[in-house]
Order: C-alpha cells, then structure tokens, then sequence
C-alpha cells in the first residue's frame, strides 16, 4: 500500500482528464493512466475486459441494423401516438416509454429520439416540461440495469461468474426495482415548480418572441411492414437471449464445457443482426448511415480505456483490500453501494463502473442478491449533466428545463437521486424476498 494513493490520484487525475472530453477521450485517457500505471508504478495490467466489449460491439450492430430497418423510428411513432392520446399523464407516460425503449434495446442513446416529442407534448398540454424530461432522463439511465442486452447487465453477468447468477436472476430483482423507484420519482416531480402558465421564463419568453411555435412530430417510417418485421425479428433474439442465459442446459456443450453466456449472447445478437439485415433486404448504404452504431462504440472505447485502468488497480490491491475491508462491506453492504455510486460519477459510465468495481465486491464475499440489488447504485451519471441533460434542455421551448448556474443545481439532480435510493431500497427488499 505504500504507492496506492499517489496511483489511486494517477486513475482520478485521468478520470477527471477523459471526462472534459467525453467518450473516446475517457478510452484514451484510461491509456494514459494504464501507462503510469504499468511503467512507472511496474503494476501488472490487468486483462481487458474483451468479451464484454464484444457483446456490448454485437448489440450495437444488432441495434445499427434494426435503425436501418426503420424499426427504431417505429418505435418512436407508436410511442408518440400513445404519449398523444393522453397528454395529461406525461409525467409519467413520457419516463415509462423511455425505460420501455432502454431496456429493450440495451442502450438510453434510443430514448433521444423520443425527448423532443416529450417535450412537445408537455408544452401542448401545459404541463411544466420539467417534470416529463426530468424524469425521462433518469428513467433512461435506470433502465440500464434492468435491460438483458445492456452494457450494465452484460458486465454484471461476465465480472460475477462465480456467483452462478443467470440473467433471469438480475431482470427480477432490478425491473420491478427501478420501475418502483423511477415510479417513487415521477411522483416526486408530478407537481415540482410553477405550473407552466405560472412559470415567469415562459411568460418572459412569450412575451419576448423567443418562445418556438415550431412543432415536432416523431420522423416517418418510410416502409412499414419491413421496419414491423425487423422489430419482431429484434423482439425475438432478446427473448432467445434471456432464455438461454438463464438456462444452461439449454446451450450447446463441448469438451465437457458448457457454452458460456457471453459466447451465446455475441452469438444470438449478431445472428439477429443478420436475420434482419436479409429478410428485411436492407441496403448496404442504409446499414452506414444511422447514428446508434457510432454513438455505441463512442461508449465502448470509454469502457475499454477505463475499466482496464481502474482493473489493474484494484486487482493490484485485491487482496489487501479482502483483509482490510471484506467484514466491513459484509456487514454494511450499502457502503459497497455508495464506492458505486461514486465512481459513476467520476467515470459517468454504468458499464463501466460495474465492470472495474464488481470483481471487487465479489472478492469481498458480498452475496449475489446484494451485488444485484446494488446495481442501481452505479447510475448516478446524472449528477453532472451530460449529453442527455443538454439535449433536453435544449428540446424544452418553455425553458422550464434547466441546469442551473452550479453544475449540480439542475433539473435532473432531485428526481435522479431520489429514483435511484429508492430503486436500491426496492431492489434490496426484492433481492432479500426472492432469495
């Protein structure tokens, strides 16, 4: 322990430099750290986590593919015919179609198409924008953890191996979990701030001219019985997911050995892929042209740079940490929870923070149904407004949405911390019911 907290500055101080930069700059400068690390300080690198970038890069083309297909755009027609039909209640319809699209495709990217809508439709309604956005967001992020085909997930299952956990075992604990706490936090919201013809920008806005009378309706789908056809297609491979993740005897054996959930899940997501890239006679042009593919492997470098700086890191110290800290975190697992939720938010990675800490907890000897509970505790990316938050406040004509002159006193702040205690308490008395 003698060099561990001037390495420990080495990962925050490249943490802190891949964050101004975002995506591919938190990849390059978990590099950076790697080679402090491993040259200067002589620490052993890690082993990447190479089959976990592989599922996270088939889900990406499994998804690219159906965008192509024109399932995606879909998706968000049908969302906002539903979002439409009842505008009153989108405080709590906008956050659940976002949560819905998450964890059915793996990745929040999905929900951007539908924040504008969102927001449009609060507007129409006068009802305060803030509260739908807000909490769509959050339910976005949440939903990371309950997704099968999701970056969270998929680490979860490959980092917690030897704790023979199946996918079913994760979805049962973390969907009824977080939809409860993201449920806790539209209710949080439903009346927060002025109502919109009270709001004194809004009216400054009217006043003004600068309000947008400009409305926004959710892109055409230029043929429909493919983009239907791709989506069933896509439907299907996520359900054959779950099934023979959670089901051994269901996947094929060789040499004694049981084919393992990471091979299956690269194999049925690209196999998805291409079902739908031929039935639905994609264009070649078509399978380049879409943004899912590029913002996902924007997520992968981060994920590749960071938990393998953070991995040789703590598996440096792993046992040091075991002797020192195993009785504590055994007897108070909720400070496992806060170490979570605070490297979320230096990494601003779910995926990431759950791939680099959770060997940890499991060489902590904390139970499955514990490390599962907790899951929710690794989203807390919404503590420093990112690309979401941006975006949303940007999509608000109202101005209602904001982010406040304080990095942290934004709109997002209370719904999201509010959301994601509650989902962990959710989630840990489900976890402690099932198990």
């Amino acid at each position: 322990m003698e060099f561990f907290w001037a390495q420990l500055a080495v990962v925050l101080v490249c943490i802190a430099i891949g964050g101004k930069f975002g995506g591919i700059g938190l990849g390059a400068a978990g590099g950076l750290g790697l080679f402090i690390l491993s040259f200067i300080f002589h620490l052993a690198p890690d082993s990447p986590s190479v089959s976990v970038i592989l599922i996270i890069i088939s889900v990406i083309t499994c998804t690219a593919i159906l965008q192509a297909a024109g399932g995606l755009d879909l998706l968000v027609g049908l969302a906002e015919k539903i979002l439409r039909a009842r505008p009153n209640s989108i405080t709590f319809l906008g956050p659940l179609i976002c949560y819905i699209f998450t964890l059915l495709c793996g990745t929040s990217y999905i929900a951007f198409s539908v924040y504008p809508v969102i927001s449009e439709i609060a507007t129409d309604a006068r009802v305060r924008p803030e509260r739908a956005m807000s909490m769509s967001v959050i339910a976005a992020n949440m939903a990371l953890v309950a997704s099968p085909i999701s970056a969270v997930v998929v680490g979860m299952l490959a980092k917690a191996a030897s704790l023979n956990i199946s996918l079913l075992d994760i979805l049962a604990i973390t969907i009824p979990g977080t939809l409860l706490g993201c449920l806790v936090g539209c209710l949080f919201v439903y009346k927060k701030g002025a109502e919109l013809a009270d709001d004194e920008e809004f009216i400054r806005r009217q006043k003004s001219g600068e309000f947008d009378q400009q409305k926004v309706s959710a892109k055409q789908v230029d043929n429909p019985a493919q983009a239907k056809l791709g989506l069933a297609i896509f439907a299907i491979g996520v359900l054959l997911t779950v099934i023979l993740s959670s089901f051994e005897g269901l996947r094929p054996v060789f040499d004694n050995q049981t084919m393992t959930v990471a091979t299956t899940l690269q194999i049925v997501m690209l196999t998805t892929a291409c079902l739908i890239m031929l039935l639905c006679r994609i264009s070649p042009d078509a399978l380049h042209e879409g943004s899912t593919f590029k913002s996902g492997l924007v997520g992968v470098v981060g994920i590749f740079g960071l938990s393998w700086m953070t991995g040789t890191l703590f598996g440096h110290y792993n046992d040091v940490f075991i002797v020192n800290f195993s009785s504590i975190l055994n007897e108070y697992p909720m400070l496992f929870g806060l170490i979570l939720f605070s490297l979320s938010i230096l990494i601003y990675s779910p995926a990431a923070t759950i791939i680099a800490l959770m060997p940890l907890g499991v060489s902590m000897g904390l139970p499955a149904y514990t490390l599962i509970a907790l899951l929710p505790a690794a989203c807390a990316v919404f503590i420093i407004p990112g690309g979401a938050q941006i975006a949303c406040v940007a999509f608000d004509r109202t101005g209602s949405t904001r982010l406040g002159g304080y990095v942290v006193n934004h709109s997002f702040l209370m719904p999201g911390m509010v959301s994601l205690v509650m989902s962990v308490i959710f989630c840990m008395i489900i976890a402690n019911t099932l198990f």
